[in-house]
């Protein structure tokens, strides 16, 4: 808990918001409309929402992909080597604007899930996602935690795979990495199908 408190601290006094173009954005997002769709809503479930996620946190991610170090993808990381910060502010900034998906929960996944999401597990030691993603999953932009609520189930189980084999990184303290390693896959699942429908 000391953590976690300690981290959100940190964020807040040193995060800098992002202040990019969002009309600059949309025309530099048609090229990305076609993974995730014009308005940051994706209709493939292996490839993310951005729509409505907060500009730090897409920011962050789009220079791991970058760098290729913390994050690598065969698809993302050429797509963004020649953005320069002004592109992945402007993009943000249009993206973040954008109405959040509004998807549904499966009904086996409701309970299971929000037990998961709300109370974690004390016998796994698994914190509860509530404490960094909020009641309703939408994050918290001044500590760069992301949005949650609204995403694709099968995105979100593909990374917390990444978080636990050590494939993704860039977390701060590596708390992602600790959480997943102690998650086994019908955690994973309850959880990200019970997030896809929380509003």
């Amino acid at each position: 808990m000391r953590k976690i408190a300690f981290t959100l601290f940190l964020c807040c006094s040193l995060l800098a918001f992002a202040e990019g173009n969002p009309e600059a954005g949309k025309e530099k997002a048609s090229v990305c409309a076609a993974c995730h769709g014009p308005t940051g809503v994706s209709n493939n479930p292996e490839w993310p929402n951005l729509a409505g996620q907060h500009a730090d946190y897409l920011i962050k991610q789009m220079k791991y992909f970058k760098e290729g170090k913390k994050r690598s993808s065969p698809l993302m990381t050429p797509v963004m080597a020649d953005l320069t910060i002004q592109d992945m502010e402007d993009l943000a900034a249009f993206y973040t604007a954008q109405p959040r998906a509004r998807l549904t929960t499966p009904k086996q996944y409701v309970k299971p899930g929000e037990l998961l999401y709300r109370g974690g597990n004390f016998e796994k030691h698994i914190t509860a996602c509530i404490a960094c993603h909020g009641p309703q999953g939408l994050g918290n932009a001044e500590a760069g935690f992301p949005v949650l609520s609204g995403q694709h189930a099968i995105y979100n189980i593909q990374q917390l795979e990444a978080f636990k084999s050590g494939k993704r990184t860039g977390d701060l303290y590596d708390m992602m990495h600790d959480i997943a390693n102690r998650m086994g896959k019908e955690d994973m699942e309850a959880v990200s199908y019970y997030l896809s429908g929380l509003h």
